[in-house]
């Protein structure tokens, strides 16, 4: 095991290669192949796969609610136990809503945020509207990268409402850091959810982004039982009314991707929240 972990690092520390063996083939049909095998009811197969799955990343299911699953998607969207995240309950702190590694963070300027060094791209593109850009033109940012193994869930920052989703279609390039490095505006590119809340202390905005990636590209927003998926034909504007409370499960991933908070001017990062750092949900991410 040790052997072939080695082996894994050397081969993804190759970036040409990485960056070859995960978007240079046809993204779409892998991420619609794997998802159909990701569903087959199976318990040795999920078995099987899921060995599988642990040569390649550090999967650690001790904190799982279920440990016997039917499929592979069954552990993609496993739940935790009770207990197994704190929320902070300090009302004026924004808690982080997944598990995940901090990819960028740091304050918008004049509505630009980056994805990486030399990467630019604007809160509008992302957001696919102009106007609900306009709250974050000058506030504050955090990219949170869920890594393929990680809780896949994630939940609601603070207490609020969710007044309105816009579903963007997209491609599905991978978004680990190389393809980053590569891939002008990838964020921009990609399937992906724009969530507007509206915060219960003091009415302040909150956008929250999940942008799908290569092998993941379904979103459940369990608020408003609905499945975004790059087949998905419904309407992208979809305005709610849904409120939710600090630490609830708004959705998960069907496997890891990313996460961008925005929050407005007048909040700003905790101590301590930088590039590189690992964060859990309910963990401080900012304050107002």
């Amino acid at each position: 095991m040790k052997v072939l972990r080695t082996w894994r690092d050397r081969l993804l520390q190759q970036e040409d290669l990485n960056f070859l063996l995960t978007n240079r083939i046809p993204r779409l049909a892998a991420t619609h192949a794997m998802g159909w095998f990701s569903q087959i009811r199976s318990p040795l197969l999920a078995r099987l796969s899921i060995g599988v799955w642990r040569l390649f990343t550090e999967l650690d299911l001790s904190e799982a609610r279920q440990q016997r699953f039917e499929s592979l998607h069954d552990c993609f969207v496993r739940e935790l136990k009770d207990g197994a995240r704190t929320v902070d309950a300090d009302p004026a702190v924004l808690a982080s809503p997944c598990d995940a590694i901090v990819g960028a963070c740091g304050t918008v300027q004049d509505g630009q945020v980056w994805q990486a060094k030399g990467f630019p791209y604007t809160v509008a593109d992302l957001f696919g509207h102009a106007d609900r850009a306009v709250p974050y033109r000058d506030g504050v940012f955090v990219t949170l990268r869920l890594t393929s193994a990680m809780y896949h869930h994630f939940h609601a920052p603070a207490d609020g409402t969710v007044q309105h989703v816009t579903h963007i279609a997209g491609d599905t390039w991978n978004v680990n850091p190389i393809a980053l490095k590569r891939v002008e505006r990838l964020f921009c590119k990609n399937e992906r959810a724009a969530i507007h809340l509206r915060l219960d202390r003091g009415g302040q905005p909150l956008a929250l982004v999940p942008v799908a990636a290569v092998l993941v590209a379904s979103l459940r927003l369990k608020f408003m039982d609905l499945l975004l998926h790059t087949r998905y034909r419904g309407p992208d504007e979809l305005p709610c009314s849904a409120h939710v409370n600090k630490g609830q499960d708004l959705g998960w991933f069907q496997h890891g991707s990313t996460i961008i908070v925005f929050a407005p001017r007048g909040f700003a990062l905790v101590e301590g929240i930088e590039v590189g750092m690992r964060v859990r949900m309910g963990q401080a991410l900012m304050r107002w």
